[in-house]
């Protein structure tokens, strides 16, 4: 990996070049041509000082990790499956912008339409940095496609998130306390899920925490997969322990309902878009929808790190 440091000095060192060469040519066309090498190299260099200031703020222990990203749908039937469904899309594109892998690993459809529930493994350095931002309850207040009245409805779902553990750190988890099931794996196929008979569900006991996997042919391979996802939970519910001082990652989900959202998502009567923790809004919700979150992921990371300093 380049240093820091290093590669912003010599951006400094290109820039300080290209200035005296412009500044040196006679030729009015030869100097416009090192001027425009001047604007593109500052604009690169402000570019990568700007990834660097984000990555300041992943110090956390676990963000450099893969992270096991969970969608569920509020009450509301429908309504609440589409958005869930509408998320899901968004946060697809923004792991694709940033360049992360996602992996179905669970995938519930709604009745009608949408998704009742997903699990999906986002693979790539610093996912559970980048995506613990959105952790909580997001609602979602629009005219309604699945009313005939075009009345005003207002739709809530939930993300929870927990970094994947390596196989250093050791989790107990005894036979006696594990509940297992198998059956077909559903929903939307295609690159999602396989539809065979291997899904697995495990349910911890003593903590009610259930993960299931549908992704592979092998039961085998989908029991193994649940296996790794619940010692994620199980090892995030201990650090959470240990957290007293601070917010709880699972209490920040809090119910599904009004007053325990993070970000509310507003495209009737008006257009916008406003996290309720450090107030960034949008009126560009289309481009929040496409997976454009960075603006809301900084302000957060930056919000946390003033908190812990």
């Amino acid at each position: 990996m380049v240093n820091p440091f290093e590669e912003l000095s010599r951006s400094a060192d290109d820039l300080t070049v290209l200035m005296d060469m412009a500044r040196e040519e006679q030729a009015p066309a030869a100097r416009e041509s090192f001027l425009r090498e001047v604007a593109a190299e500052m604009d690169r260099a402000e570019k990568v000082h700007e990834r660097y200031e984000f990555q300041s703020l992943l110090g956390g222990r676990l963000d450099p990790n893969n992270a096991y990203l969970s969608l569920n749908a509020g009450a509301g039937g429908t309504e609440a499956c589409d958005w869930t469904d509408m998320l899901l899309r968004m946060y697809v594109r923004y792991a694709e912008r940033h360049g992360f892998q996602v992996n179905y690993l669970e995938y519930t459809p709604g009745d009608e339409a949408g998704v009742k529930s997903c699990t999906l493994l986002v693979t790539g350095p610093y996912a559970f940095g980048y995506f613990k931002a959105e952790r909580g309850v997001h609602r979602l207040v629009r005219i309604s496609p699945f009313d005939s009245n075009k009345r005003r409805h207002t739709s809530f779902a939930a993300l929870d998130l927990v970094a994947e553990v390596d196989d250093t750190i050791e989790i107990e988890i005894l036979d006696k306390d594990l509940r297992v099931d198998t059956y077909r794996a559903g929903g939307a196929g295609g690159q999602k899920v396989n539809k065979t008979d291997s899904a697995v569900r495990l349910t911890h006991l003593p903590s009610g925490v259930v993960v299931a996997c549908q992704a592979e042919r092998s039961q085998h391979a989908n029991r193994n997969k649940a296996m790794k996802l619940l010692k994620a939970k199980l090892y995030e519910i201990e650090l959470d322990k240990k957290r007293k001082e601070q917010e709880k990652h699972y209490s920040e989900k809090g119910d599904m309902a009004w007053g325990h959202q993070i970000r509310s998502y507003v495209l009737q009567p008006y257009q916008m878009v406003k996290d309720h923790r450090t107030d960034v809004e949008t009126s560009q919700t289309q481009d929040v929808l496409d997976g454009d979150l960075d603006k809301f992921i900084e302000a957060y990371l930056k919000m946390r790190r003033g908190q812990e300093d």
